[in-house]
């Protein structure tokens, strides 16, 4: 397994690693896979990467250690703002936008943080899917079988990790677009309360829904980066699961899951219960109405097309198509059915706070199907929108109740990897990742 984020810190507060030598060898990976025809970064700034390197080394040398991201090398999905560079979103309509003057706000929390920023990963154009296809840059494949998808959105991210091209992978989340590729890539991802890191020099899709967060190989690893994003300090411990209360349904989240998932979320289930956590289903009944809710294309598609109608008039041609067309749906929303949305989605807010207010923490398997096949999903629309839907279906959930939720791998051996996702509503970012170690440390086990 390759080394979490702490355990490379070690290694550099403990001179047996520099973070040049540690940037060279993942810049040296990246350029193998890009060699070798895979897609996960859609640019490298090595020589950028480098001097950063150099410069946490010196450093270090002189008693400055910014904190434990100093010097660890990490990705950055194409939407961010970085100083000098152009944020397409994986897209050719954005190819000759302007290079961004300064730095997003969280890319500017991790600079400041002192990690060293490796290059742009690939997504799904303009982060408006949960499969990670890409017409444009090459679809980035699944690190445990290249016939399948890596996930989206941020499905270059995700790979840049499970391939040690990176620590971590700053990437955004609307509808699933960190969990999911955490959960198909066999990897950890922390989707936080949207409000917790600011998106200010973000390309947006969803003002309502969008977050940023981590993906990386622990939750001690999600947790540093959070900290980091988000300017909140967090504990290391982890808490007994003695006594501890999970709840979870089998309304919505829990229809048409995949044999394989069923397997593996049940088997955590057991493990918790073994461990004298307090497992307990529960009815959520209200979640059937999401599909009718978000039947005109729900809070995405009439944001997105805010933001996309002008340059979709102008450079319609040169997007996705099927992007195209999920943002285009958007323009037969009015005033009156935006109001609509947003009401609907006060009203499942509360009724979530009474329904899960005697739980810990809500569990659900991350994505309803383990990672399918690229082929099929290129080859026919209708394969595609249908996937796509059923992809994001448990994730997108927590986005419209305004949540944080914390996928972890929990396949069993010679499985294709499984997420089990632990959920809270706003606010409980801190509680969930808390409880997320001992969740961790329990499922490793096996």
């Amino acid at each position: 397994m390759s080394k979490t984020i702490r355990e490379l810190a070690g290694e550099l507060a403990a001179g047996r690693l520099t973070s040049v030598a540690l940037t060279q060898d993942m810049l040296a990976r990246a350029e193998a896979h890009r060699a070798q025809g895979g897609h996960a970064y859609v640019s490298l700034d090595g020589e950028q990467a480098l001097a950063e390197a150099r410069a946490s080394d010196a450093l270090r040398a002189a008693g400055m250690v910014a904190s434990p991201l100093a010097g660890i090398p990490i990705s950055i999905k194409d939407l961010f703002d970085v100083r000098g560079q152009v944020s397409s979103a994986a897209s050719l309509a954005l190819a000759d936008a302007p290079p961004a003057s300064r730095d997003a706000a969280a890319v500017a929390r991790l600079r400041a943080a002192g990690a060293v920023l490796l290059g742009r990963t690939n997504m799904s154009e303009f982060a408006f899917s949960g499969l990670g296809l890409n017409p444009h840059h090459g679809t980035p494949r699944n690190p445990h079988d290249a016939s399948r998808v890596a996930g989206g959105s941020t499905s270059g991210g995700a790979v840049t990790v499970a391939l040690a091209m990176a620590a971590g992978a700053l990437g955004t989340d609307t509808g699933g677009s960190i969990r999911i590729p955490s959960a198909f890539c066999g990897l950890t991802g922390f989707k936080p309360t949207a409000a917790s890191v600011p998106l200010a020099g973000t390309v947006p899709l969803s003002r309502s829904l969008d977050s940023a967060g981590p993906i990386a190989h622990s939750v001690d690893c999600c947790a540093m980066l959070h900290a980091a994003l988000s300017g909140q300090e967090l504990a290391c411990s982890k808490p007994s699961l003695k006594g501890l209360r999970f709840g979870y349904t089998l309304d919505f989240v829990g229809a048409g899951v995949d044999a394989q998932v069923q397997q593996a979320f049940d088997a955590a289930l057991a493990q918790l219960r073994a461990a004298g956590a307090l497992v307990e289903q529960f009815d959520f009944p209200e979640l059937l109405q999401l599909p009718a809710i978000n039947g005109g294309g729900g809070l995405v598609a009439a944001e997105a097309w805010h933001w996309h109608r002008e340059l979709l008039e102008a450079r319609g041609a040169q997007y996705d198509q099927r992007v195209a067309t999920r943002i285009r749906r958007g323009q037969q929303q009015g005033a009156a059915e935006y109001i609509d949305l947003l009401d609907a989605r006060a009203h499942m807010r509360a009724i979530a706070q009474q329904t899960l207010a005697p739980y810990n923490a809500w569990l659900m398997p991350s994505v309803a199907i383990v990672a399918p096949e690229v082929a099929p999903l290129e080859a026919d629309d209708a394969t595609f929108f249908a996937t796509n839907g059923l992809v994001l279906r448990n994730a997108s959930v927590i986005n419209f109740l305004d949540g944080c939720a914390l996928s972890l791998p929990c396949q069993g051996k010679s499985m294709l990897p499984v997420g089990l996702s632990l959920c809270g509503l706003h606010g409980s970012d801190a509680r969930i990742l808390h409880i997320g170690r001992a969740v961790e440390a329990l499922l490793r086990e096996q």
